[in-house]
């Protein structure tokens, strides 16, 4: 019992961020200001360079899609019952990545402040989020089930980087009480490398097999 009110707090903590995620966003595209938030964080000229507003608008948007048709695909009722739409979903999810998510995410990571640590950080975790994303696409269309579901495991852990990032920033500044410069190089490479380590130790623990079960796959 503790384990389906584990996994229901989990997606509902996803939904909750995508939905607080959308919030954040949505200034935005109604104003088009480049003093907003994020951008503000950015020098001046860089507010110009149009390649950067491209990587931004697309990385934000995308992102975001991707956030919540990731989740759905680890909820075996919605594959039994609509597996078509479990089907749709995973090609929107796994093309967003490959075409949208992760190639604009690595135009932020070349612009991301923080210097060189902060750069190739985001950079790493925009590669592996691209690789195991293509990865499991291919396992799909090889009819490698097990192996399907533990990329998109590791996949989705990368895309969870985004949640994690806030979570974490959170802790490390107001109970640990880390300065900003070190609180934002610590999430930078700890907010994925470990939910990548958390997805791998669920593969360990047979959960790609449970979850075939649970989806009544052969």
């Amino acid at each position: 019992m503790w384990k389906k009110a584990l996994i229901f707090f989990f997606f509902l903590l996803v939904f909750a961020f995508t939905a607080l995620m959308f919030t954040k966003i949505s200034p935005y595209f109604t104003s088009f200001s480049k003093e907003l938030n994020f951008l503000s964080t950015k020098p001046i000229g860089l507010l110009t360079n149009e390649t950067f507003f491209w990587g931004f608008y697309t990385h934000i948007t995308s992102s975001l899609w991707v956030l919540a048709l990731g989740m759905i695909q680890f909820i075996p009722y919605i594959f039994r019952t609509y597996p078509n739409f479990h089907q749709l979903a995973g090609k929107i999810y796994c093309i967003s990545i490959l075409a949208l998510a992760a190639p604009s995410g690595l135009v932020l990571a070349y612009y991301a402040n923080g210097g060189l640590p902060a750069q190739v950080g985001f950079s790493f975790q925009c590669v592996i989020w691209w690789l195991s994303t293509y990865q499991a696409w291919q396992e799909a269309l090889r009819k490698n089930w097990i192996k399907h579901i533990e990329m998109m495991l590791i996949s989705y852990a990368v895309t969870l980087a985004a949640m994690s990032l806030r979570g974490e920033s959170y802790l490390l500044f107001y109970l640990f009480h880390t300065k900003p410069i070190e609180t934002y190089l610590t999430v930078t490479w700890f907010s994925w490398t470990f939910n990548i380590f958390v997805a791998k130790l669920l593969i360990m623990n047979h959960l790609p097999k449970k979850l075939l079960e649970a989806y009544r796959l052969k």
